[in-house]
């Protein structure tokens, strides 16, 4: 492995962790994790949470940044 991917790795790494920061410090102000079409059912002794909405929009969030920064 290259120094030039290993660098663009830890950028990424880095990019993800400052922008996981800003997240979780404003997220009662943007419902992160709590979006239209996150599946929630909570029954009598049982809860399942499974946030689909969430998931797809990080997707396109990390391969639109892993896009600019592998684009040649």
């Amino acid at each position: 492995m290259s120094l030039e991917i290993l660098s663009k790795i830890f950028i990424v790494i880095g990019i993800f962790f400052i922008l996981s920061g800003i997240l979780i410090k404003f997220a009662k102000f943007f419902p992160f994790g709590h979006l239209p079409g996150d599946i929630f059912v909570q029954k009598n002794n049982f809860s399942f949470y499974f946030p689909i909405t969430t998931s797809i929009l990080l997707s396109i969030i990390l391969s639109l940044i892993l896009f600019f920064i592998y684009k040649k």
